[in-house]
This record gives structure tokens, C-alpha cells and sequence, in this order.
């Protein structure tokens, strides 16, 4: 039976070393704060947005919503970011991707302002975590990745990892992290050749691909650690799943994160962790 990796500890752990910091925050009357910018009504986002509000209420973060509707203009959205830009008391914001196609994503990510991007979806953020200088955050659901795999004691370096998705929300950032952690990365995509014979000889597996349970056990060995950041809704099962067939894959892998239960919740503790350290850079400006 493989080790199930929950996220519920990780995400702990991470939420108790964060109190303290809270705590001086407000006796100096700061009020950490997250703005979450939602454009439509995706499960994945509404899953991830219950989450956030459960993690932020427990580590003490305010938060406030913008929910625009999926056929919202380029510039309502636009103006929107400009609010958020210029609220002082606003620390850190959220804005779920992707975006509808009708809406020019590359824009309306470099509008907003690089010292509340706590999800590193600007410039300045990609520049850190491509280039390793400048400053910035790494996109939380790849640093969950990361924080789930350091917490359960899976060397990364020396091993062979292989991510499957190549967006720039996680993919991509994910590998450049477990490049940076010395693992042997190998990116696959929908062009990828012989993919599950790559996916079999790698030691770790990160999956990010947004399909139900398209990754298989015809994919998988023993030994394996596998993190599935998937979060699916299956009309058939009537429940979220992941990108792996969990069900399936699970006898044979040595380490598996479960959807739900798994990435999630670390994901929104990460984002409290950068919201409380935006809040701090700021009152830091400020002094």
C-alpha cells in the first residue's frame, strides 16, 4: 500500500509558523489582506476559492472577493485590478486562471502590481523563478508541490522527476523548482512521444494535465512518488478527481497525494504565506 500523501499536516505546519507573524502584524494595526479575483464559475476555482476562505480565517488574513461574471469585458477586469492595485489595505491578490478565451490573459496578468502578486503570475515573479534574481513569488499550487515533498521526506535531488503540462500556472514553474531543487526534470506535453514509458522510469511524477483521471496504471511502477495536482469534476463518480486514476494507481506507487485532500490545502496555506509576507514588505515600505 503506497504512502498517502495528505496535505492536511503540510498545510499545519505551515499555518502554525505563520500565527506569530500575524500576531506582530496586528499589534502594529496591520490586518493582512487577500483579494480574490474570480471571472466565471469553474468548479476547480470555486474548490480552490472554499479553501483559501477556510485557511485565511484560520490564520487570521482578511479577505475580499471580486466575482465578475464569465463574459466580463477586458476592460471591467482591467478596472478591477486597477481597485485593487490602489488599495493600500489589499496585500496580495488571487486571480484564477485561466481566464476565458475571450479575454487577453498576458495583459490583464502584467496589470496588476508586482508587490501584491502573491501567485506569481507577473513578470517580475516569472523572472525569479526562471532566472532565480529579482524579487517575487512562486505560483503556490507548484510551491505546494515542493512543501508536500519536503514535508514527507522525498529527495528530490539526483532523481529523476517527469512533469506532465507545460502551462505557465504550474508546469512549467514546477519544473523550474524541482530544477532548482537539482532534480532531473523532464517536461512532457500533448506532443510528448512514448509518454508512459517516460512517466514509468521517472522517481517522481508531478501531474498537471486538467483531465479526469487520464493518467492510468498503464503509466506508473513500484517505487514511484506521485503528485497529482488535478482537481476534476466527474459527472460519472459525481465528485472531484484528480489527473491520476487514483483508484487504480495507488496499489502500485510507493507515495500518491489523494484529490481531494492532497495539494489543495497546501496550495491555500503557501497563499496565506505570501499574503502575510506582502503585508510585511509593505509595512517595511512604509516605516
Amino acid at each position: 500500500m503506497a504512502l498517502t500523501m495528505k496535505g492536511a499536516p503540510v498545510a499545519s505546519a505551515i499555518t502554525e509558523a505563520l500565527l506569530p507573524r500575524v500576531k506582530a502584524l496586528q499589534l502594529r494595526g496591520i490586518v493582512p489582506c487577500l483579494a480574490i479575483l474570480r471571472v466565471g464559475e469553474r468548479a476547480d476555482d470555486l474548490a480552490y476559492e472554499r479553501g483559501a476562505l477556510k485557511r485565511c480565517e484560520k490564520v487570521g488574513i482578511a479577505v475580499r472577493q471580486f466575482l465578475l461574471p464569465a463574459d466580463v469585458s477586458q476592460e471591467t477586469l482591467l478596472e478591477t485590478i486597477g481597485t485593487i492595485n490602489r488599495d493600500d489595505d489589499i496585500h496580495g491578490c488571487l486571480m484564477f486562471r485561466p481566464l476565458p478565451a475571450h479575454l487577453d490573459e498576458h495583459a490583464i496578468c502584467a496589470a496588476l502590481s508586482p508587490e501584491k502578486d502573491v501567485d506569481g503570475i507577473t513578470a517580475g515573479s516569472m523572472a525569479k523563478i526562471y532566472s532565480g534574481t529579482g524579487s517575487g513569488y512562486s505560483p503556490c499550487t507548484a510551491q505546494s508541490c515542493m512543501e508536500l515533498l519536503r514535508y514527507y521526506g522525498i529527495e528530490v535531488s539526483g532523481k529523476r522527476v517527469a512533469v506532465l503540462g507545460r502551462s505557465l500556472v504550474i508546469g512549467r514553474p514546477a519544473a523550474m523548482l524541482l530544477m532548482a531543487a537539482d532534480g532531473t526534470v523532464t517536461v512532457c506535453h500533448t506532443k510528448t512521444q512514448d509518454l508512459p514509458w517516460i512517466v514509468r522510469e521517472a522517481e517522481i511524477v508531478v501531474v498537471a494535465i486538467g483531465h479526469a483521471e487520464a493518467i492510468g496504471p498503464a503509466y506508473f511502477t513500484s517505487g514511484q512518488t506521485v503528485v497529482d495536482i488535478g482537481i476534476n469534476w466527474s459527472e460519472a463518480k459525481q465528485k472531484l478527481v484528480g489527473d491520476v486514476d487514483y483508484e487504480r494507481v495507488e496499489p502500485l506507487v510507493a507515495a500518491i497525494t489523494p484529490v481531494p485532500s492532497g495539494v489543495g490545502s497546501v496550495t491555500t496555506a503557501v497563499l496565506c504565506k505570501h499574503v502575510i509576507e506582502a503585508a510585511e514588505n509593505a509595512a517595511s515600505v512604509k516605516k
